[in-house]
């Protein structure tokens, strides 16, 4: 008997396309977008889908940190990578928390019973797929 339920990866537009500097990120986020399609695919029979979300440039703390680094690396004045770099968004705005906690709440819903083994970019039109 099938209990169903879901699972739902924290991945990264970098589960899709690799930057400089992130690699080890990238890597790892590569690693969830693997484990998603493979547990897709094993835990079906129980009823349970597997997806993951796969956020941008998230005004967080993390973007915060990214971007000091990145800034340094490229000699320029903090907060300079972070607009370069936002400059890449087709919606022309840096994504919120709540941008992503909405798309977590749709993976989480009935809604989305038909869907799995998806890694799925929310990053307001800087990859396309």
């Amino acid at each position: 008997m099938s209990r169903g339920g879901k699972i739902i990866g924290a991945a990264s537009i970098a589960a899709h396309k690799g930057f400089a500097m992130l690699g080890h990120y990238s890597a790892s986020k590569r690693g969830v977008r693997g484990l998603t399609q493979a547990a897709a695919q094993e835990w079906a029979e129980h009823g349970i889908t597997v997806n993951a979300y796969c956020p941008g440039i998230v005004g967080t703390a993390m973007w915060d940190l990214i971007d000091e680094k990145l800034s340094a690396h490229m000699g320029v004045q903090k907060c300079e990578a972070l607009k370069q770099y936002s400059e890449l968004i087709a919606l022309g705005r840096v994504e919120t928390p709540e941008d992503v906690a909405s798309f977590v709440s749709y993976l989480a819903s009935r809604d989305s019973d038909y869907m799995t083994g998806q890694s799925v970019m929310i990053d307001g039109g800087i990859i396309f797929s």
